[in-house]
């Protein structure tokens, strides 16, 4: 990747998430969760790979099924020798969000409705496809939102006619500009193209418990 793929990284600190990445002696980089970033007594690690154990759990100990829910692990120090191992690290810790970015940025990302992810599914996610609009409206405010749900910000939209994804999320959780932690700094986004496999399970667990009529 050319100098000029990184120039997201120029502005120190640079944010993704609740991450901060800041430059190193020697050449070097350093990532901390941004609530740490002015903490001393760090726990110090090395190197892109250890961003996996870092994202696994919380603070509790918990596993973290979805990586971009605002539940990072804090008191963590990562220094990496790099941008190309800044950028490894970040897939770790954000699989496959910079490429979505980029993606995004060169007007090239394509987005899908929710509907059609859920009229796609087969085997036991086919009645996914029935969930109903009050449901759907209901579930992705609760899934999605921010504050204890996800991190992303959310470019698809509810059918191709381009109804909201949920008239109860606020309208900046469809801003790419808005930073999604509700820290008010300026960061990269973390960006939605589709409903992701744990929305999608979540929209068969509300078909499944509602009552037959």
């Amino acid at each position: 990747m050319n100098g000029r793929a990184r120039e997201w990284l120029r502005e120190i600190p640079c944010r993704v998430g609740e991450i901060a990445i800041d430059r190193g002696d020697a050449g070097r980089w350093i990532l901390t969760h941004r609530d740490d970033r002015a903490r001393a007594e760090l726990h110090p690690h090395d190197g892109a790979e250890a961003a996996v154990e870092l994202a696994r759990y919380d603070d509790a100990g918990n596993f973290r099924p979805l990586k971009t829910a605002p539940n990072l692990r804090h008191g963590w120090r990562l220094v990496l020798a790099d941008e190309q191992e800044v950028e490894r690290a970040l897939d770790f810790f954000y699989p496959a969000r910079l490429a979505t970015w980029r993606s995004w940025r060169a007007g090239e990302l394509r987005t899908t409705p929710l509907r059609e992810t859920l009229e796609r599914q087969s085997g036991m996610y086919r009645v996914t496809a029935k969930i109903t609009e009050t449901q759907a409206n209901e579930l992705v405010a609760n899934f999605c939102r921010s504050d204890g749900g996800c991190l992303r910000t959310i470019l698809w939209r509810r059918d191709a006619t381009g109804t909201l994804p949920s008239t109860l999320l606020p309208a900046e959780k469809f801003d790419p500009q808005h930073d999604q932690t509700g820290r008010g700094e300026a960061a990269l986004p973390l960006l939605c193209q589709e409903a992701c496999n744990l929305l999608v399970a979540a929209s068969r667990e509300v078909v499944k418990s509602t009552p037959a009529l």
